[in-house]
């Protein structure tokens, strides 16, 4: 799986420094975003499907409720695939998880993804692997390659904050699409993980101006 493929990686906050400055050197236009938004964040996380398990948990609810359904989750002891694959529906539905997403956890946990070998996967292949997953959109496999996995040269196209940060920093007409905001994005390789973390604290920025939290 993408055998000979070099994966550059973010592991430290100087690795975030680092990406920025070269960004700048490939779009200039992100000078004057870093100049109100630095520093920028790691936001580097644990991977496994631990990692997995908490974003379809909190897909589609508040953070404060996926919070708690997680937390009821961990005293029940569904933590990993195999106590998932066990468990029953009502225990699961006790926790506070839909029966969509009951099915989903269901489906991850027999999914049995190897998650030593996504370590050493190219961006690509994570995500081709993730979204074959029910439950598993490209969006979640993106954030996971960017912030479980470190890599650099990934972005949440879909993103809605990340299109409307684009729109406002390039003075663009209208919000991009994902397509578009792909085609946009590709223009920021290698380092398209830390325009993200860019243009994230921007959209941050520039709503706190408008007084929208």
């Amino acid at each position: 799986m993408g055998e000979g493929v070099l994966i550059t990686l973010i592991e430290t906050l100087e690795d975030v420094v680092f990406g920025a400055q070269e960004l700048i050197k490939i779009e200039p236009r992100f000078a004057p975003a870093l100049a109100v938004t630095a520093p920028l964040p790691l936001r580097r996380k644990p991977d496994g499907f631990a990692a997995l398990m908490s974003a379809i948990v909190g897909q589609q609810v508040s953070v404060a409720a996926a919070r708690a359904i997680e937390a009821r989750c961990v005293a029940g002891g569904l933590t990993d695939p195999a106590t998932v694959r066990t468990a029953t529906e009502d225990e699961m539905r006790a926790c506070g998880l839909s029966r969509q997403k009951v099915k989903y956890l269901k489906a991850l946990a027999e999914a049995r993804l190897d998650y030593d070998a996504l370590r050493a996967a190219p961006t690509d292949d994570v995500v081709r692997t993730l979204v074959a997953v029910p439950g598993i959109g490209p969006w979640t496999a993106e954030i996971y390659a960017m912030f479980s996995l470190g890599h650099a040269d990934v972005c949440a196209h879909g993103d809605l904050a990340l299109q409307e940060a684009t729109r406002l920093l390039f003075e663009l007409p209208s919000r991009p699409t994902e397509r578009a905001m792909r085609d946009i994005a590709a223009e920021w390789a290698p380092w398209r993980a830390v325009a993200a973390r860019l243009l994230w604290a921007y959209y941050h920025v520039e709503k706190q101006r408008d007084g929208i939290s």
